[in-house]
């Protein structure tokens, strides 16, 4: 794989609200640099992986390679680029949404079918696709994490799913990666959740096996009460017990739908081989010895974060005024969801727990936010870390393992030396990573100033 430092001219620089630099740009090549959301630091902290979407062609589809840089001296190293690609109406393979593993040096990403596969298994899309991992390092061969079976008359071999996996988050313990999942062979079922543990049992030449955590019913056929989809997921705790997800839910008027916040319960004596993988005619089914809990009432939307220690979950709500805010909830269900803030603007996305608890962070206004979560006189204080509300948004929000630093997309003017600028396949700004330190010289898991 190629090893290669890019230097450009440095067009633009982030300002915090005291007027002092501190979010800085890190990638400056003619390449997207999507950070999706995941976990993108490595485990020493030093590195963010990322795909190059938005650079060719548009979305996953069309992006060709996924890398890391390194923090400090923007090395870039490419971890993975098909031998092959295709672009336009089949586009193939499509890879992208990478996440590190924080036990061992590899990351996690959607691949979609090779170019060899479009004539048998089609192009990419939501259901035709799979999980691959590879070594961090830039070397190290492509491993399929999961299998997919799609055969129609017999049953789906055990562990193997029959459509596309994505979202693939390990626990903080590497025991378990959860996903959000789409069916190709029964597509009046929703989106849904999963999650899959390394067997040597596995279908295949996969590294894991796998099943669902939530069942589901066709679309438009529930019953009060039950869920017709799931997604939004993501773990709760370290060690994979918990899976906080949103949920579609059918209300008791039997027409009327809410989206709900849930959580599933997957206690680690369960055996992931008593799952049923289904058949032609037969959805998938959890293993046994989950449950599945409803914690809210009212509306919930976002990727859902739960705090290290398992106790909360952190979703976004909505405010007696209209607007969207952060809530948090006791994951056992015991309290009713609290708000955390009162964002003029409002939030939407890129929700984060810092590793200690006693803080959340969020983009409101086209800035990065913080506020303490932590019980007591200063629950729901609030303090913008970036300027906001002018220049370019910030977006996908990642945090490293030991909450000393944030990361996050902009989109920003390249400029050559001789003034050409340098613009995307659509003629759009690259999107670049940014980094940005939290300041805590007392290490409390609060920002300086709110405590």
């Amino acid at each position: 794989m190629s090893r290669c430092l890019f230097i450009l001219i440095l067009t633009t620089v982030g300002w915090s609200v005291s007027g002092q630099a501190q979010e800085r740009q890190v990638t400056f090549d003619p390449s997207g640099h999507d950070l999706d959301n995941n976990d993108n630091f490595s485990a020493d902290n030093q590195w963010l992986c990322f795909d190059a979407r938005e650079t060719d062609g548009p979305g996953i589809e069309e992006c060709t390679s996924i890398g890391k840089v390194h923090i400090e001296t923007g090395e870039i190293i490419e971890l993975y680029r098909p031998t092959d690609v295709q672009f336009g109406d089949e586009p193939a393979p499509g890879i992208g949404a990478v996440s590190y593993n924080r036990t061992v040096d590899e990351v996690a990403f959607i691949h979609g079918p090779l170019v060899s596969q479009v004539g048998e298994r089609g192009a990419y899309g939501k259901p035709n696709r799979n999980g691959a991992r590879i070594a961090a390092d830039g070397r190290g061969e492509l491993k399929w994490l999961d299998f997919r079976d799609v055969s129609k008359d017999r049953e789906t071999l055990p562990g193997a799913h029959r459509g596309g996996t994505h979202r693939h988050e390990y626990t903080w313990d590497g025991t378990r990666i959860g996903f959000t999942y789409d069916d190709f062979l029964m597509p009046k079922y929703d989106r849904t959740v999963g999650y899959m543990e390394a067997r040597s049992d596995a279908p295949q030449g996969a590294s894991h096996y796998v099943a669902m955590l939530v069942p589901v019913v066709p679309k438009g056929t529930s019953k009060p009460g039950e869920l017709e989809k799931a997604w939004g997921d993501s773990w709760v705790g370290k060690d994979g017990r918990m899976r906080a997800f949103i949920g579609k839910v059918r209300n008791d008027d039997g027409e009327t739908y809410e989206q709900s916040l849930f959580v599933v319960d997957v206690p680690t004596s369960v055996d992931i081989a008593s799952a049923n993988s289904g058949s032609g005619r037969r959805f998938p089914t959890p293993p046994s010895g989950i449950s599945i809990r409803r914690l809210t009432s009212s509306w919930a939307e976002g990727i859902v974060r739960g705090s290290l220690d398992g106790e909360r979950i952190a979703y976004y709500g909505k405010a007696t005024d209209g607007t969207t805010q952060v809530f948090v909830i006791p994951s056992d269900g015991s309290q009713e969801g609290k708000q955390v803030t009162e964002f003029p603007e409002g939030t939407e996305h890129g929700l984060r727990w810092h590793p200690s608890g006693n803080s959340i962070f969020t983009i409101s206004d086209m800035g990065v936010a913080t506020a303490c979560v932590k019980p007591g006189t200063f629950f729901g204080k609030t303090q913008f870390l970036t300027n906001h509300g002018t220049g370019a948004e910030r977006t996908k929000l990642a945090i490293s393992w030991d909450g000393a630093m944030l990361a996050f997309n902009r989109q920003v003017p390249m400029v050559e030396k001789d003034g050409t600028l340098l613009k995307n396949y659509a003629g759009e700004d690259y999107v670049q990573i940014f980094v940005l330190p939290f300041p805590d010289q007392d290490s409390d898991g609060i920002a300086d100033g709110l405590d």
